[in-house]
């Protein structure tokens, strides 16, 4: 095991996934000799050459278009979108390309050796078009995968994961984690199950669900509600489409409670997918009304970032409020 921070935990995965595969390639804004904005594929040019490892003109359309190409031959495609919030230009290349390439061709055709990285949320100060969580308009489309993680542990595993699936996968990284999370991680290569959420900890009086960087302010909110005598179980999603309801659904029933946390917007937000599907399949077992604590309907302030990303303090009055009921 070695100590790394999130974004050598992926460049370790992009590493490993380089060598395994020799056609295999890593493409996007800087992804070169610069190593990306956030350096996540340094050292990765020199090591594997600039005809695997290079920079592609400012065209996220284009970055796509070429990946879904590449990945349809047969070669694992690992492109990056510089900001997540850049990845509407290629909105059409993923959901009407992507997605679809299998389904239209009677599984003649795949892009499946495609997955997709790039940095989402907030919490380095970006302002409104460098802070987004799209993460809600792909989990309306079939055909894609959607995984985030929260530590170093489950990017490299989860990446690993995403790479070798034969399905077209987004993987958003948390950039507020990028150098903040740092834990302990494998050397050798190893993967984490996709669609499988995780039960961080286990408790009796109601289930507090989150992902990616989420996941740290709702464990900061379960501390404050245990020294209030309340008792939380803690769920990180981990995979938004697939999404494991299954899991979701024996906790909710065993607490009669849930509390869903995430920084996009509230309204058609993943969490209103998760509070219809609790609310019909544990409808008998609820206490209280599903609680959503999320961002704001108004774009991605700068000067008023604290105000709008949801920290511990909104989740916990939620789990109050909840609670309460």
């Amino acid at each position: 095991m070695a100590k790394m921070n999130m974004l050598h935990a992926i460049n370790s995965a992009l590493d490993i996934s380089m060598a395994e595969h020799p056609q295999a390639c890593i493409f996007g804004e800087d992804v070169g000799y610069f190593g990306g904005v956030f350096r996540a594929t340094s050292g990765l040019q020199e090591k594997y050459g600039k005809h695997r490892v290079f920079n592609t003109p400012l065209t996220e359309q284009g970055i796509l278009g070429f990946a879904n190409g590449l990945a349809a031959f047969g070669a694992p495609a690992l492109a990056e979108i510089q900001f997540a919030d850049y990845i509407f230009p290629a909105f059409d290349q993923i959901v009407n390309e992507s997605a679809k390439f299998r389904y239209r061709s009677g599984n003649e055709f795949d892009v499946g050796n495609l997955t997709i990285r790039t940095p989402y949320g907030g919490g380095i100060a970006g302002g409104l078009y460098h802070s987004q969580s799209p993460e809600a308009y792909f989990a309306h489309t079939p055909g894609l995968k959607l995984v985030v993680p929260r530590n170093p542990y489950q990017a490299k595993g989860l990446l690993r994961a995403c790479i070798k699936d034969d399905n077209p996968v987004i993987f958003f990284e948390p950039k507020r984690l990028y150098r903040a999370s740092v834990g302990e991680v494998p050397e050798e290569d190893y993967s984490i199950e996709i669609g499988k959420a995780e039960v961080v900890k286990e408790g009796s009086d109601i289930t507090v669900l989150a992902w990616g960087a989420q996941m740290e302010i709702i464990e900061q909110a379960a501390i404050k509600a245990e020294e209030a005598g309340i008792s939380c179980e803690i769920i990180d999603l981990r995979s938004i489409l697939p999404w494991d309801a299954e899991t979701l659904i024996q906790s909710v029933t065993k607490t009669g409670r849930l509390v869903i946390s995430h920084e996009a917007p509230i309204t058609n937000g993943f969490g209103a997918e998760i509070a219809a599907t609790i609310q019909k399949e544990c409808f008998l077992h609820l206490e209280s009304p599903i609680e959503r604590v999320c961002g704001l309907d108004t774009p991605y302030p700068l000067a008023l970032e604290k105000e709008y990303v949801p920290d511990a303090l909104k989740v916990f009055e939620a789990i109050k409020k909840s609670v309460e009921f």
